[in-house]
């Protein structure tokens, strides 16, 4: 029987990361939840709306409700300040939470409680006290935040000493200029360290990684994995973030006891981190699957999701030349995922083509000969809206001409391929 896990915030980065890495698991049952409604919402099938917010007095009381009344085995925070607040709460939410130790939550959370407990262990970026000159230029970072919100460089005193007038959580740091690298870590339940592989971060947007690889140099990231992970007590999946000082050495910016954005580099490579972490939650053995012999580069760009609110058919007639099959010998695979996905809701599947050639043989050679519940092979003269006969259909076709006939005549909503993604 699946597990069941509640992933809060689903819609966070972390929560998209989790829901791609364990949905077509076995094991597991994903139930996205939320305190406000973004693209969690049209990601996860299963999903709970109006949770409270972290800070609200009926966030623990409403989750607990959520626990007990939808049977939840496990919850998966999917933010920093998420976990440490479930981690405080765990033993009265009656289930697990996947995530770190307390103590390691709450020491991830803080950047200046993250340089006490490292102090002497690694690198850690000289810090600034309100009495002190620092050298400028100097950053400025939230002692409790994430990303790269609130960050500043500043290069003169009357500067510094204006953003400080006005913020009293910021911390005064050694700038670091040279290159920035984050390190997906993974520890299990006994407390050993089974991965950790460095990436470098080519293009940062808002703090996330939006284009990564991985380092050819594995040695010196991995060493200092191992020193911070005999320092601080991690379970699952987590992450640090090192950048180089003005003589090249490696300077900690900060730890997390949860997923990195762009952890999904790993996965590309055979090892996913989320779904580690729910069998190591449940005390399962797990190990890293690493495949070699390819390198890959990950960019990330915004994802678009639709819902189509009103519209419902039981029937899809498609099109055949330039729209089932593009350039006469390629499948147009978006289209052939969209068309078993209406396979598995049970809707009725129409080839309607005036194709000229050997139909038949051509859909045995793409495999598609056994896809369609109807082939409708028409002569090139013919008027395709003559041979519809179910009303509550949609039309897929990419000839705007053949689109406008058939939602002149006869009413269809008609697309055309490059609108099967509003559909899926």
């Amino acid at each position: 029987m699946k597990k069941n896990i509640l992933v809060f915030p689903c819609g966070s980065e972390i929560g998209l990361n989790i829901h791609g890495s364990v949905r077509y698991s076995t094991h597991f049952h994903l139930i996205g939840g939320n305190s406000v409604e973004d693209h969690g919402a049209f990601v996860y099938e299963d999903y709970i709306p109006s949770i409270p917010f972290v800070n609200d007095p009926d966030f623990i009381p409403t989750l607990r409700k959520i626990v007990r009344e939808r049977k939840i085995d496990a919850i998966y925070p999917a933010m920093d300040s998420v976990i440490t607040a479930l981690k405080t709460h765990e033993e009265e939410l009656g289930c697990r939470v996947v995530a770190s130790p307390r103590e390691t939550t709450e020491i991830c959370l803080s950047k200046s409680k993250t340089y006490r407990a490292l102090d002497g262990v690694i690198r850690i970026p000289a810090q600034y006290g309100p009495d002190s000159r620092p050298p400028f230029p100097v950053f400025l970072k939230p002692d409790v935040g994430y990303g790269a919100k609130n960050t500043a460089v500043v290069h003169d005193e009357d500067s510094l000493r204006s953003i400080l007038s006005t913020r009293n959580d910021l911390l005064v740091l050694e700038y670091l200029p040279g290159e920035e690298y984050t390190v997906d870590c993974f520890t299990d339940r006994h407390g050993k360290l089974l991965y950790a592989a460095a990436r470098e971060r080519h293009r940062i947007k808002d703090g996330i990684s939006v284009n990564t690889s991985f380092c050819r140099d594995q040695e010196e990231f991995i060493a200092l994995a191992d020193r911070i992970n005999r320092r601080i007590r991690f379970r699952g999946a987590w992450f640090y973030q090192v950048k180089r000082d003005k003589n090249g050495e490696l300077c900690l910016l900060e730890i997390a006891s949860r997923l990195g954005g762009s952890s999904l580099l790993s996965r590309a490579v055979g090892v996913n981190l989320a779904l580690m972490t729910l069998f190591d939650a449940f005390d399962v053995d797990v190990a890293p699957q690493v495949n070699a012999g390819y390198r890959v580069v990950l960019d990330r760009a915004l994802e678009n999701r639709y819902r189509c609110e009103g519209l419902h058919y039981s029937t899809v007639y498609v099109d055949y030349d330039d729209c089932l099959i593009l350039d006469k010998k390629t499948v147009n695979v978006q289209l052939v995922g969209f068309l078993y996905e209406c396979l598995n809701s049970g809707k009725r599947l129409v080839l309607l083509t005036k194709h000229i050639g050997d139909l038949e043989g051509e859909l045995k050679a793409f495999r598609l000969d056994q896809l369609f519940d109807e082939i409708i092979h028409i002569p090139d003269n013919a008027e395709k809206s003559g041979y519809i006969q179910d009303k509550d259909a949609i039309f897929i076709d990419d000839s705007f001409a053949e689109r406008q006939k058939i939602k002149e005549r006869i009413g269809l909503p008609v697309f055309g391929p490059e609108m099967v993604d509003v559909l899926s």
